[in-house]
Parts: structure tokens; sequence; C-alpha cells
């Protein structure tokens, strides 16, 4: 055959395959951006990009949504009993009118309502954590939940697998629901350990049949534990070594983690519950509703906090972003300031906007990012949206002490956040995330302390800076841009 054969049979191909990168692409909803960044890959990298796309493009499958959606709320009707019932020990200017526009908004399907009588403790170094957690374990009494993205089958985790085998032994009914694709290592045969001692154990409904239903683009990224329906934690720790400091590629890890008491951590419950549900396969694996899971507050002594707290999920499963949109509406109530503190900075246009438009209007915007990647291709798109957002008037800051994975956002000195939510596109869309808004002065102030403590380890990025960068760096960050929306 000769060359010019070659060439007419490459051309068909290429032609092909590119009129099948635009039936595929555009055939389904999805952003603008993330539609063109798929019709990149696609056309560059013929039949391998389909390959990837097979695995990371496809949207969740409706058979999966359907599991997810039909869901009932098993606890939300004694939740909303108890906020009605519990004292109004709130400070208004902690709930004051401008703030209940954010509430409104959150809890505009019924499913977030603020909560007015919990107990918080913040958590930014992993020893702490995992030491009150572990100690929180040993008193569980009826039941532990225990909802991660990551679960690594290293030294913490064989320490927790093992607490809970413990507690399973005693008779405490150990429930473990984990993202198989974020806890490599994590077998079945290890997790066997706690089902023979008489605990649970699922991977989540996106995780499930791996190989079979190849779509590894949907995790569940919440990090949720609920011991007795009274005592719960979230935030942005997983269980691993590296969450300890203990991996030398990371150093020293910085994160935030929230440990909360009071009827906040009956809607953790529901979320477990819910996650729990929909990835179950038997029937005889459902939870149904259980005062022992959703216990009345005054009957265990809970209802003594004071502090105002909404507990908000989210995922592919809702229609729109809905978390991406409860945080634009938590920072345009700033007057004063917004402070931020990201692993991942991949923002999508709606999100550029809101921070253009704080920047120009005066406020105190900051955004703290890592100064190290722990995904090389993400930290150059990172890279190139902080240069970005220097130049319109945001102080980015790179954390120097060791990684930093919080995700954490604080507004005046009367509103905060922690939770799993990063800002980023997966995040945005994809992940299936929960963050917790507090709305309370006290821990406003502990939050901007820390803050104000991480950036004494930090350096302000400026545009000097910036154009030092080398120009196989910018071409780096530039082509990471391109396919930041579906990083």
């Amino acid at each position: 055959m000769t060359a010019i054969s070659w060439i007419d049979i490459w051309h068909i191909i290429f032609f092909a395959n590119a009129i099948l990168a635009l039936w595929t692409v555009f055939h389904r909803k999805r952003s603008v951006a993330a539609s063109w960044a798929w019709l990149i890959v696609l056309i560059i990298l013929p039949v391998v990009g389909f390959i990837i796309y097979g695995f990371v493009g496809r949207g969740i499958s409706q058979e999966k949504l359907f599991a997810i959606n039909r869901q009932k709320h098993n606890g939300l009707s004694n939740v909303q009993k108890m906020i009605t019932e519990a004292p109004a020990k709130i400070d208004q200017s902690d709930t004051s009118p401008s703030a209940h526009i954010l509430i409104k908004y959150l809890d505009k399907d019924q499913e977030s309502p603020i909560t007015k009588n919990n107990k918080l403790k913040l958590y930014t170094d992993g020893h702490d954590k995992f030491r009150d957690l572990f100690a929180d374990i040993r008193q569980a009494k009826s039941s532990i939940n225990v909802e991660y993205y990551t679960i690594y089958n290293d030294a913490i985790g064989n320490e927790f697998l093992k607490l809970l085998i413990q507690k399973a032994r005693e008779g405490v009914q150990v429930r473990v629901l984990y993202d198989a694709w974020g806890s490599f290592g994590a077998s079945k045969s290890w997790f066997n350990q706690l089902t023979e001692a008489g605990g649970d154990v699922l991977p989540f409904i996106t995780s499930r049949n791996m190989i079979s239903r190849n779509r590894i683009n949907y995790h569940l990224h919440r990090k949720i534990v609920v011991i007795d329906g009274v005592t719960s934690w979230t935030g942005g720790f997983n269980v691993g070594d590296q969450y300890l400091g203990r991996k030398k590629k990371f150093g020293y890890w910085r994160d935030t983690h929230l440990r909360l008491v009071g009827s906040a951590s009956l809607l953790l419950q529901e979320r477990f519950v819910m996650d729990w549900n929909a990835s179950a396969v038997k029937e005889e694996e459902l939870i149904s509703f259980d005062e022992k899971l959703f216990p009345d507050l005054d009957e265990n002594d809970i209802s003594k906090g004071d502090m105002a707290v909404q507990v908000v999920s989210d995922g592919p499963d809702n229609d729109e972003p809905y978390m991406r949109n409860g945080l634009v509406r938590l920072m345009m109530l700033a007057r004063k300031r917004v402070w931020i503190q990201t692993p991942y900075l991949i923002p999508d246009e709606a999100m550029i906007a809101a921070w253009q438009i704080l920047a120009s209007s005066g406020v105190d915007l900051r955004i703290m990012i890592p100064c190290m990647p722990d995904h090389p291709f993400i930290y150059r798109a990172t890279q190139w949206y902080a240069n970005q957002l220097v130049k319109i008037g945001v102080k980015v800051y790179t954390y120097n002490n060791g990684f930093m994975h919080a995700k954490t956002i604080i507004v005046d000195d009367k509103y905060a956040t922690v939770g799993s939510v990063n800002q980023d596109y997966r995040s945005y869309d994809l992940n299936f995330e929960d963050n917790v808004f507090v709305y309370d002065r006290a821990f406003n102030k502990e939050m901007s302390d820390q803050f104000e403590k991480d950036m004494e380890q930090s350096t302000l990025l400026t545009p000097e800076m910036i154009k030092k960068q080398s120009r196989w760096l910018r071409s780096l960050q530039n082509f990471s841009r391109l396919l930041s929306p579906i990083l």
C-alpha cells in the first residue's frame, strides 16, 4: 500500500473521529467549558480519547440517579420537631436578617434546616482529630456510622479498623460506607475483618461494580462519622497516614475538621442513612427509621449548645450546582472580608465573577492554596487561576508549612463554612459533598485567628513573582487550564 493511501486512511479516521467527538460531547447537557475541554481531548487523542471518556466522561447512570433520589429523609421530621422545640439561645446578630437570605436559599428544598443548639470544636491537626475521634468511638453505646472518601490500609487505617471491630464485638451497630476509587488498598478482604465481627461495610453506589460499570468520575467525597446520633464529625480529613504528616512527600498536613454535638448531628446522620440506602444491594441492608439513630435532644442532654448551624449536602444528583451557588450567596453577604482556604483552585466562571465583584467592591478577598502539588497536572491549573486572580485584585497566599488541604470560607465576623468542598469544577458538579455553615461570632473569630496564624507561614503571590515564572511553566499552566473543567 502506498504512502498516500495511508494518509487517506488517516484523514478518514481523523474526520470520523471529529464527527463522533462532536456528537459525543454535545448530545448531553454540560457546561460550555467542560464541552470544549472534552472536545480537545477527543480530537487530539483519536481512539484513546474515547477510552478515557468511557471511564471518566460519561454522566452518572439513570439507574444510580434513581437509587439516590428515591431515598426518603428518614430523620428529617424528627429533626424538624427538635428544632422547633429547642430553646432559642442564639444571639440575633448571628442569624441576622441578611443571613436569613442565605439560610433560606440553603433550605430551599427543606432539606437543610437551621439548627440552633449545637456545640462545635475546631480541629486543624490530624493527631488531635484522630485522638478525639477515637475517644468518641470508644464511648459509643448503640451506633457508629462512618462515611469517607478515603480509608487507607495503612497504620492509622488499621488502627481505625481495629477499633471499629472492637466496638462491633461489643454489640454496637457499626456501618462503614466508603468510595472504592478513593480507598485503594482497602480491599474487600481487608474490610471483611469488620463484617466477620458483626459490622457492615458497603462501597458507595458510584464505586460499586467498578469494572462492569466504569464511570469513575463521580466520587463520594464526604467525610462523616456519627456516633449514637449525638456526636458527629465532618470536614476535610480522610483516614490515612498522610493526614498525620507521615508522608515525606507532603510533610505536615494542614486540614480543618469539626466535631459537632447537637441537632446538626441528626442531619449528618440523615445524610449517612440516605447514602447508605442508595448503596445497599440487598433489602436486609436497608436502614429504617430508628429512634436510636435519631434520639430526642432532651433525653440525651444535648440541647445546651448555642451555635446556629446548617448542614448542607450536594451532588451530581441535583440539577443545579446547589453548593456552588450557596457558597456564592454566602460570600455575597460580605461587607469587609472573605478569606478562603482550598487545596485546589480551579473555579468556574460564576465563581470567578463573584470574586471579581467582591475584589472590585473593596472586600478583602484572600485565598490560600498549597505551595506543592499532590496532583501535578491539577496544581498547574491551580497556579494559572492564582495568577489570573492576582491580576483582578485577589490576594493569593501559598502555604509553606506542608500541604494545605483545608476547605473553608470566612465571611466578615459572623459567618463561616467548613466541609469537603474544594474550589474546583469537581466539587461543584461531580462529587458528593457536604459542608457545615456556621452562624456564630465566636466560631468565626477562632477560624480567623487560625487563618492569620497560617498566613505567618505563607507567601503572598505578587505580580513580580508571576513575571519570573519560566515560559515552560507558563506553557504547562496554560495547557492544564484548558482541560481544567474535566480534571
